[in-house]
């Protein structure tokens, strides 16, 4: 599911609810001119990241979610849902944000804690 959300800049959003992710999945957010994906693990830990790999910018929220990390679906770039990393040999880092869980809802910061490099 992709959605346009218009975001207050200042503080957390809601987004939608957990159920709304697939579980080794994700949901694509657009704010602005940016987009950010949502990412669900098996174990239903909540990431996002900007949805651009460091590599082509590859659309991460397309990519293969698994033991905390994405793989990009462009290049099989492999991307840490925590901090953005680029895993193994390769070298880059995306922009995560902070998320947050309430019940069931999930909540966006839009300020970038690990900017890209």
């Amino acid at each position: 599911m992709n959605a346009h959300i218009t975001f207050a800049k200042t503080a957390w959003v809601l987004i939608g609810t957990i159920d709304d992710i697939p579980r080794q999945g994700s949901r694509r957010i657009q704010d602005g001119a940016r987009r950010i994906a949502v990412f669900r693990t098996a174990d239903d830990r909540v990431f996002a990241l900007e949805d651009k790999c460091p590599h082509k910018n590859g659309p991460l929220s397309e990519g293969i979610v698994h033991d905390g990390c994405v793989t990009c679906p462009l290049h099989n770039w492999v991307i840490s849902l925590e901090t953005g990393e680029a895993q193994g040999a390769d070298d880059g880092r995306t922009s995560t944000f902070p998320v947050r869980i309430e019940g069931r809802n999930v909540y966006l910061n839009l300020t970038a804690t690990n900017a890209a490099c």
